[in-house]
């Protein structure tokens, strides 16, 4: 008998321990591809920001660039050519060392892979050079002022060559560098990180995060509550946010956030190609009803594309007017008895379960123009990704998480013409292209402000897209889980979270 109670106080204490050595975070997202050369959704972006380093990266939660693999960098007098000497006791997980013929090889990869990121390195590198074994430079076609930033984005990281084929993108298991590498990948069911005991920095305060995947906002939350989960982070139910900000055993995180939701339109789609139905849709959407009614309050309405905070912003979208939305269908040809007849799309889960709302608001504030007729459908993101990227869709939700803190990260990838082909938008207008280019050589902020005012306002002329909504970032876990951060990046770090009694 006494046997048995040291037995069962030792499987206690095991247990115990066991239990703070592990972190179990839920999500309602989902993960697209590990390949850093295909890779431009949040949530898998936010995987590799866990499990690969690149050569540089934020200071915990602060916009402040620091070295990572690179040391130190050198910038010549033309602001074109840039010289990183990388630090020596970087290794990816299976010993291979990263030096400067990995980097070659992974820039050089992901621009000639050209997936969806590709065009932040390939519209603005002209070449890279292995100077010596730790000493890479990169060539660029003109001067850019964010570049460096842009190098802290998942495109930019070096990959194994052992593992990331040159010609072909990799579905697999990613060849960690950082602090965590994966252990295990079912994809729609969980992801398991373990410490990466060949990172070179400071190791992980918890030794294994397991994220599993839920299909919904409730199934989040019951998960919370029931102890099957520690952490529960995107997306949950703005409601279920507001409620659970009442108990004891959970702590509630909300923090600022640029990650901003907005409508694409395709413009060379019929009947989208006319400017005129573009800019009625602008002035009929309601931002009030989806921050109110479907965000209770956590979410503000955005006027531009760049985030309310961030320099260079300017509202230039109208307010609703009704009015003037039918007018201009007038002059499209369109009016009560001869409905504007489109197809709005959504996705039902990636975004959370308040997608489906959101799509039915915008539904109904179209369409109380009398003029416009709404049809509503939906496909899962693998599938809504294919379908935005090849031109199926011709007007659609969509949201964006900052690659970088710059007001170029929300001009460039959505107005270039190499950009907007990875949104969905397939805009291109040289004027605008021009005006980015001239701001990007430019380290002035009152210079780049100037240009970024302009192309805001020609953006709302032309209305590819339809800001909607800026919003706010939340988590919830329980109370003993500590090191959760909101970061204004919104890089969410695992590997600085532990468990505190």
């Amino acid at each position: 008998m006494k046997k048995l109670v040291w037995l069962f106080l030792i499987l206690t204490v095991t247990l115990s321990f066991a239990a703070k050595d592990i972190i179990v975070v839920g999500t309602t997202d989902k993960i697209r591809t590990l390949d850093p050369a295909n890779c431009y959704d949040y949530f898998s972006s936010n995987i590799l920001q866990n499990v690969m380093v690149g050569l540089v990266d934020y200071e915990i939660g602060t916009s402040v660039l620091k070295p990572v693999l690179a040391e130190r960098w050198e910038v010549d007098e033309t602001g074109t050519v840039y010289t990183f000497y990388l630090r020596k006791d970087a290794k990816f997980e299976d010993g291979t060392p990263i030096d400067a013929h990995v980097f070659k090889y992974s820039f050089d990869r992901v621009m000639k892979l050209n997936g969806d990121p590709a065009f932040l390195l390939s519209d603005v590198v002209e070449k890279t050079e292995v100077v010596d074994d730790y000493t890479f430079r990169v060539t660029l076609k003109y001067p850019f002022s964010a570049f460096v930033s842009v190098l802290g984005y998942t495109v930019a990281y070096p990959v194994n060559p052992k593992v990331y084929p040159v010609d072909s993108f990799y579905e697999g298991i990613p060849s960690a560098s950082g602090p965590y590498r994966v252990k295990e990948w079912i994809r729609d069911v969980r992801i398991v990180l373990e410490a990466n005991p060949n990172y070179f920095g400071e190791k992980p305060k918890t030794k294994t995060i397991v994220i599993n995947f839920y299909e919904n906002a409730s199934t989040l939350r019951l998960a919370l509550e029931t102890g099957e989960i520690d952490v529960a982070y995107r997306h949950l139910d703005p409601r279920d946010v507001i409620d659970l900000e009442g108990r004891e055993d959970i702590v509630v995180y909300k923090g600022n956030s640029p990650q901003i939701r907005y409508l694409v339109i395709n413009v060379t789609q019929p009947p989208f190609d006319n400017v005129k139905v573009r800019q009625a849709l602008a002035y009929a959407v309601n931002r009030d009803v989806i921050v109110e009614d479907v965000f209770v309050g956590l979410a503000k309405p955005l006027y531009s594309m760049i985030p309310e905070g961030m320099w260079g912003h300017k509202d230039v979208f109208p307010k609703r007017e009704l009015e003037k939305a039918k007018a201009l269908l007038k002059e499209a040809g369109y009016d009560e008895k001869n409905p504007f007849v489109i197809d709005l799309w959504y996705t039902p889960s990636h975004y959370g379960t308040t997608e489906a709302d959101v799509a039915q608001v915008l539904k109904e504030s179209f369409e109380e123009t009398g003029v416009i007729k709404v049809n509503l459908k939906y496909a899962e993101w693998s599938t809504y990704v294919e379908y935005f990227l090849n031109g199926t869709m011709g007007f659609f939700l969509l949201g964006w998480y900052p690659d970088y803190l710059d007001p170029d990260d929300y001009v460039w990838p959505f107005l270039s013409e190499s950009g907007a082909k990875s949104l969905g938008s397939f805009y291109s207008n040289p004027e605008v292209e021009n005006l980015m280019i001239e701001a990007r050589k430019f380290t002035d902020l009152e210079k780049r402000t100037e240009i970024y005012y302009k192309v805001q306002e020609i953006l709302a002329r032309d209305v590819p897209y339809i800001p909607l909504w800026q919003g706010v970032a939340t988590c919830a876990a329980k109370k003993q889980v500590k090191g959760i951060l909101l970061e204004p990046t919104q890089i969410f770090r695992y590997y600085i979270l532990y468990w505190e009694d």
